[in-house]
């Protein structure tokens, strides 16, 4: 990975990170909308990229990001349906379900080598 690369992931994952606990604090400002909106998107994409390993880079994009789209919009349908909605706990589910997969994409091994050879 590049310095570039790592940089702006960083800044991505600080983004993200900011957006969500604006929203769980309930704090009130400007900036909460347009970085809530990009962690609800960046961060089941990043738990989807994860696992989609076989595909190629651009795929894999395009895949995530409608996934993360998809997740989102399950999430509030289901909270909706529910009738237990609220901005707070679906940025909660959001951020739970987005572990839970870069949680299995961490666990699951490594496809392509050999288990008794090194890295």
């Amino acid at each position: 990975m590049t310095a570039w690369a790592s940089f702006l992931a960083g800044a991505a994952l600080g983004v993200g990170g900011i957006g969500a606990a604006l929203v769980l604090a309930d704090v009130p400002s400007p900036l909460r909308a347009p970085f809530a909106l990009f962690f609800l998107l960046a961060a089941p994409a990043a738990g989807l990229a994860a696992l989609l390993v076989r595909l190629d880079p651009l795929s894999r994009a395009v895949v995530a990001v409608v996934g993360a789209a998809a997740l989102d919009l399950l999430v509030a349908q289901t909270m909706l349906a529910a009738e237990v909605w609220s901005a707070r706990g679906g940025t909660a589910a959001v951020a739970v379900l987005s572990t839970l997969l870069l949680a299995v994409a961490a666990l699951r091994p490594a496809r392509g080598r050999n288990p008794g050879q090194g890295a």
